[in-house]
């Protein structure tokens, strides 16, 4: 494979990790810092008609304006094919506007990924997870958009978490379908908790979908931020007769310390969830279970 691999700052690790699963070429990138704040980047490594691979996530504002320039500097030197890797597509809980006025800011950052230079060959977008699974019709002209799903890694580590037996459940039965499907994959039942929103940035639990009786439970989310929807089902599920609980994640974001929050309230016998995010990467050892997700892109690379 006539591949080479380079990265945001933040994403170093990622690359590495699907360099070494597909041993491949690392590129190398110069960045510095002007005195104003603006940066400087180029890229070193030669890729005239080469298949490139960029790796980075959008997880602030200048992290997606990072990729926009590495993906635009190797296309300018003669990539021959570009293949965006973004294990974090940030904003994706903005997929819709639900008031008048509001940004779909999902929508507006699939149109800046969109606008790239086309390089020779075509360009493609590998995105994990989705949190919704109209979001690649946001992405327009030649970019080529592919969900990537978690499930060879969510579901090992389900039955590690799990055990023997174990029941999936759910934090929000808006993801019910997705849960559902999980589960007969696992061949385990699966459960629902039931929420109604109280306010801009809280809801409480309703119902749960069946009564336990001292069952393991494994809770999983497409994300983990502050915990506090993770949290409140798994209380749901304890005051239901659960036994032990698991949490799993494809995306563990944690901002602050929410990881100490979560562990602190002792409602988890485990946390666990992928490396897509680096803030899960930084706090691996730190109590928290981090899978790599690198080789479920491998078979995406042209």
């Amino acid at each position: 494979m006539n591949a080479i691999v380079f990265a945001t700052k933040d994403y170093g690790y990622f690359a590495d990790s699907i360099a070494a699963a597909g041993s491949l070429e690392r590129g190398a990138v110069e960045r510095s810092d002007f005195p104003d704040g603006e940066h400087y980047l180029r890229v070193v490594s030669p890729v005239n008609d080469r298949n490139v691979i960029v790796v980075g996530g959008s997880i602030s504002d200048a992290a997606l304006l990072e990729i926009y320039d590495l993906a635009s500097a190797v296309v300018d030197l003669g990539a021959a094919t570009l293949t965006l890797i973004v294990p974090w597509f940030g904003y994706a809980t903005m997929d819709r506007a639900s008031k008048i006025g509001e940004a779909v800011t999902a929508k507006n950052r699939a149109r800046i990924f969109s606008s790239i230079p086309r390089a020779k060959l075509g360009n493609q977008i590998l995105l994990l997870d989705l949190h919704s699974e109209g979001i690649p019709h946001y992405f327009e002209g030649a970019l080529h958009p592919v969900h990537v799903y978690g499930k060879p890694v969510i579901e090992p580590l389900a039955r590690e978490l799990g055990g023997g037996s174990f029941i999936l459940g759910s934090t929000d039965a808006g993801r019910a379908k997705w849960i559902e499907s999980l589960a007969n994959d696992l061949g385990v039942p699966a459960a629902f908790v039931y929420k109604r929103r109280t306010g801009p940035s809280s809801t409480e639990v309703t119902a749960v979908s069946t009564q336990l009786a001292g069952e393991t439970v494994v809770i999983y989310d497409d994300m983990i931020r502050t915990g506090g929807s993770l949290m409140g089902a798994a209380r749901a599920y304890r005051d239901a007769g659960a036994g032990r609980i698991a949490a799993i994640a494809t995306h563990g974001v944690f901002p602050g310390d929410a990881l100490a929050r979560i562990r602190a309230s002792g409602l988890f016998s485990a946390i666990a969830c992928t490396d897509s995010h680096p803030r899960a990467e930084a706090l691996r050892g730190e109590g928290l279970i981090v899978r790599s997700a690198a080789e479920l892109f491998l078979s995406f690379l042209r």
